[in-house]
């Protein structure tokens, strides 16, 4: 790189570009342009910075502990179980509240159970038989009670029997009753006492009122006039959920608790409040089919007065509650502020975009406003007797590096620049740069437009305005037409010629 191109380089550097903009009176463009930018105006406040609050940083990695306590107490009388009355110790699994917990409402009770040998369930297939060698020994019943011990047991003349088992005996052969065992639980209480924190912005808090009143919760129950007494009846969870309680006590359940914690800690930390919403989890839609209800067993175990071991086997029906907790806190942020405004800026650009395409390819006129967004620059070619006319005023070398491709064909590369010499050949040429602005007006290099006008004896000094500079001339429409092309045609091919050049000169004196 040569001085000359150093020293541009550096000039480069400090130059500014700007945009230059086309004013197009159109109102139907116009006022399509206006409607997308109130609408993305509107999207960015309402939307983005009043609902979504796109201004604050947020946090949802939320960190919560849940404790819960049962409380309720009801009293029974059935055979298996004799008279009875049923605490939170007897009816809650497990004992020590957490997320989940377990409330029995029906039971199916098998007492006495001792590990000894019996005939399995009819209700099992695998313990079908017909023959002894339908039980092999030692073979436990798939979904069964016990191992098989090689008999098969008959009822009176029966030619299919059961196979005979070594298990805890008698085994369970009882169904569902059909009115649920504890149907009062429906007034039981349960306590739901929530810790939250945002680690991010060191925020916590409970939902359990502030308070030292050490009777406020044994005598308040959750309602709107109560948020921050979380103590819930049964009945009531189940029933907001959709469900009748005595439905879902017969055969089990799965209620979902969920505890949702929407903080705006641009605020007092009063306005960050709980809010419970409640949900059936279990398969409500099949009706009474194999997959509804919650169920399991678990047994009790004692010892006779002779030390043998004896237990009473449950099926326990009850409610199973999920306590779920989920939040997320927000504060502002310089930032998240920032991306959203600049977001907005980015959409009002697609919204100039798409008119522009609406000016430029959909509209009747759209060819028009083409031609004034998009304008095109040609070389114009002046031929030798032109050039010759012209040696005296002299283009400078820089213009000349500007347009190499004016070099005719076939001439070396040094020495055939087409510099303007006293003598130039007669295929010499020099480009000729011109730009139409307006209507009856161009803009071009000060030789072209010199000599186009017939004064190229005067030199680029006496023109007005710094060198290398692009003044403009002004001249009529019949003029030019006698001269140039149509626009239409685009400058056609760029070529003037002398006789051309005349006409321009006897037009405009």
């Amino acid at each position: 790189m040569g001085q000359a191109g150093c020293k541009g380089l550096s000039q480069a550097l400090f130059d500014y570009k700007t945009e230059k903009y086309v004013i197009a009176k159109n109102k139907k463009v116009g006022l399509l342009y206006r409607l997308l930018q109130v609408s993305i105006l509107t999207y960015l406040v309402v939307w983005v910075f009043l609902v979504k609050k796109g201004y604050q940083d947020t946090d949802t990695s939320l960190q919560s502990s849940i404790v819960t306590k049962v409380k309720g107490v009801t009293f029974t009388n059935t055979t298996e179980l004799g008279e009875r009355l049923w605490d939170v110790a007897d009816y809650v699994i497990p004992p020590q509240g957490e997320n989940v917990f377990f409330v029995i409402t029906n039971l199916i009770v098998t007492p006495n159970q001792r590990q000894e040998t019996c005939a399995e369930s009819e209700s099992i297939p695998d313990a079908w038989c017909y023959t002894d060698s339908d039980c092999p020994p030692g073979e436990p019943v798939v979904a069964g009670n016990g191992v098989k011990t090689g008999r098969c047991l008959r009822v009176g003349n029966m030619q299919r029997g059961t196979c005979e088992i070594f298990a805890w005996c008698p085994v369970e052969s009882k169904s569902r009753p059909v009115k649920p065992l504890l149907g009062k639980a429906e007034d039981f209480t349960v306590y739901i006492k929530n810790f939250i924190r945002f680690p991010k912005f060191n925020f916590s808090k409970t939902n359990v009122l502030d308070t030292k009143d050490k009777a406020f919760l044994k005598s308040c129950q959750f309602g709107p006039k109560n948020p921050y007494c979380p103590i819930f009846r049964l009945g009531s969870m189940v029933s907001w959920t959709g469900s009748d309680f005595q439905e879902i006590a017969q055969q089990g359940g799965v209620i979902g608790i969920q505890i949702e914690w929407d903080c705006d800690l641009d605020k007092a930390p009063s306005e960050c409040n709980p809010h419970y919403s409640f949900s059936r989890l279990d398969n409500t839609l099949s009706g009474n089919s194999i997959s509804s209800g919650y169920n399991f067993r678990f047994a009790r175990y004692y010892r006779d007065g002779a030390g043998v071991e004896f237990r009473t086997l449950m099926k326990a029906y009850g409610i199973r509650f999920d306590v779920m907790v989920n939040g997320k806190a927000g504060k502002f942020s310089i930032i998240p502020t920032i991306i959203n405004i600049g977001s907005g800026v980015a959409l009002m650009g697609a919204g100039a975009f798409f008119c522009d395409l609406v000016l430029i390819y959909l509209i009747k006129k759209s060819h028009f406003y083409r031609d004034k967004k998009y304008e095109e620059v040609r070389i114009l070619q002046v031929l030798p007797g032109l050039a010759e006319s012209s040696q005296q005023g002299g283009i400078p070398e820089a213009e000349e590096a500007e347009h190499p491709e004016a070099q005719p064909r076939g001439s070396s590369q040094k020495g055939n620049s087409c510099r303007y010499q006293q003598h130039l050949e007669p295929t010499r040429c020099f480009p000729c740069l011109l730009l139409w602005e307006a209507p009856g007006a161009l803009r071009g290099s000060p030789q072209c437009l010199l000599l186009i006008a017939g004064v190229a004896s005067e030199t680029p000094q006496h023109m007005s305005g710094p060198w290398p500079g692009t003044p403009r001339l002004p001249f009529s429409a019949n003029a030019l037409s006698a001269v140039l092309p149509a626009r239409s045609s685009h400058l056609g091919n760029g070529k003037v010629h002398m006789e051309q050049l005349q006409n321009l000169r006897t037009a405009e004196a």
